[in-house]
């Protein structure tokens, strides 16, 4: 699969929103596509531009070829074992000049935002013998340099930082437009340098990587910027984050741009901050993270971060429960697999989790405050959480499951027709 053939699928299926007037990148494509499916503008500034289309678990689900509810159990059992293979070639080298980021429709999404940013791109790092791929957002202050934002632990920072030891500047690939498995592979938390073997395991199908003249190997898209993080550093920011909330200024490092290679005419992928799209790709690959890490202590059968935890904040955690400590041992888990994560809750296998209503009843029916809370205080979070001072928050676990000695006091009746004679 690539984007033009998802996005193809998308048509096919009657999912595709098409705007052909004009609709400028500062601030109007945002407004167009905030609440909308996948969105697909013609004349975004002369160019050709999409948007949501990986905005729902119906959509992520359509790209990976599985049922929404099966998905987390999928996920779970896929491993990094896919085939990588380099190529002397892609249709991204179909024009390559030197760069100048005015000849891209990059989106200003809010009134506020430090400025356009690039939030969509798979950028891969590389130093030595070691890579990495994965999603950072990028903000633009020049027509060839970008300020990166860098979480501080995280993989493409410690390649900067080995860089910087040696007093040198960190290669890095951007690529943009890449196959929807491409770009979740990349925003998921893998073993290291793995992202591109785990790609294929998902697309059941080779990940082809073309290396750059700085040595970085990057997949098919349909734009890629070449260049290199700098040792300097400027302001990045504002930026609405997961939460749709703003997130904090900070000095972060500045990219280099040496090359720009596009198609012939290349389709702009954009990713709405705060939007459906964002949420999903940030959010849902933690799912089989606490999947995997509830079930070396309890029988788990599905995990939903909620929508209205921004698919990042709150779980609920399905188990069969068997023992009495299960929920609670479900609960430590799902905290150990997200560190960020505030509130869990655990259920039964009768609740569907999909169904806030339904997880509501069980809070309501099955959970009591002095028995049933687990309350962690001054814990490290994440600073996305605006209730969080410095990253350090209060995490609750909600063990909201039948007792095993009364389960007849917890078992729902519903009317049923009598047989007939």
């Amino acid at each position: 699969m690539s984007l033009r053939g998802f996005l193809d699928e998308l048509r096919d299926a009657g999912s595709m929103k098409e705007i052909a007037e004009p609709v400028a990148p500062y601030l109007d494509v945002a407004a167009r596509a905030w609440g909308e499916g996948p969105l697909y503008l013609h004349d975004v500034d002369g160019h050709e531009c999409c948007l949501n289309i990986l905005g729902t678990r119906d959509l992520l689900a359509t790209a990976l070829k599985v049922p929404v509810k099966e998905m987390v159990r999928y996920l779970s059992g896929v491993g990094c074992q896919g085939d990588v293979r380099e190529t002397d070639s892609s249709s991204f080298q179909e024009i390559i000049t030197l760069p100048d980021l005015t000849r891209l429709p990059v989106l200003t999404h809010y009134e506020g935002d430090g400025g356009p940013y690039i939030t969509s791109a798979v950028v891969v790092a590389k130093y030595g013998e070691r890579l990495n791929a994965c999603v950072h957002r990028l903000m633009v202050i020049g027509k060839d340099r970008l300020a990166v934002r860098l979480v501080p632990g995280r993989h493409t920072h410690q390649l900067y930082q080995a860089a910087l030891a040696e007093g040198r500047e960190l290669p890095v690939a951007i690529a943009i437009g890449v196959d929807p498995l491409v770009l979740m592979a990349a925003s998921t938390r893998v073993p290291p340098e793995m992202e591109f073997q785990y790609a294929a395991a998902l697309r059941q199908a080779p990940v082809e990587l073309v290396r750059l003249e700085n040595g970085v190997p990057v997949p098919h898209a349909e734009i890629v910027l070449e260049g290199y993080i700098t040792k300097e550093r400027t302001s990045e920011g504002p930026f609405v984050d997961i939460t749709g909330t703003r997130d904090l200024v900070r000095q972060e490092p500045v990219i280099r741009l040496t090359r720009m290679m596009t198609c012939e005419k290349p389709i702009y992928q954009g990713l709405l901050p705060g939007g459906g799209e964002h949420k999903m790709l940030m959010g849902v690959p933690y799912e089989p993270l606490i999947y995997r890490e509830v079930s070396k202590v309890a029988n788990v059968r599905n995990v939903l971060l909620t929508d209205g935890g921004c698919c990042y904040l709150h779980a609920v955690v399905q188990i069969e429960k068997q023992r009495d400590d299960d929920a609670r041992q479900a609960i430590e888990a799902a905290f150990q697999a997200h560190g960020s994560l505030k509130h869990a809750v655990v259920v039964d296998t009768d609740i569907d989790i999909y169904d806030p209503l339904e997880v509501e009843y069980a809070i309501a029916t099955r959970m009591r405050g002095d028995e049933d809370l687990i309350i962690h205080p001054n814990v490290r979070g994440s600073t996305l959480d605006p209730r969080s001072v410095d990253g350090m928050t209060t995490k609750v676990g909600v063990d909201a499951t039948a007792r095993l000695d009364r389960l007849w006091k917890f078992q729902r009746v519903v009317p049923r027709a009598a047989p007939k004679r």
